[in-house]
């Protein structure tokens, strides 16, 4: 059951998802904060970590973590595009990968 557990959470955690693979949780979702849909995974991948809960609530909840997964992927990108079009706009600005201190 841990070893289900840590696969659920960590594909929660890694999505590979594709340009414009969106599902209608996505549309559903439009008018939500990103702040709050990451807020709500959060808690998501607590409660899933903590292994209290039965199976098909995990299934429930894994599904709902999927759906604010693409969700805040769809608005990173978002705005990212919005970014790279801000700066686009002047020649003195340059887009550079942002590395974080573990080197991402």
């Amino acid at each position: 059951m841990a070893a289900l557990k840590s696969r659920l959470c960590s594909k929660i955690l890694t999505p590979q998802l594709e340009l414009g693979a969106f599902s209608n949780g996505v549309k559903f979702m439009a008018k939500e904060k990103f702040e709050d849909a990451l807020e709500k995974l959060e808690d998501i991948v607590k409660k899933m970590e903590a292994g209290d809960i039965p199976l098909d609530e995990s299934l429930k909840s894994f599904e709902e973590g999927i759906r604010l997964v693409r969700f805040c992927s769809a608005k990173l990108e978002e705005t990212e595009r919005r970014v790279e079009v801000l700066l686009g706009k002047e020649e003195s600005l340059k887009v550079k990968n942002f590395q974080g201190e573990d080197g991402d």
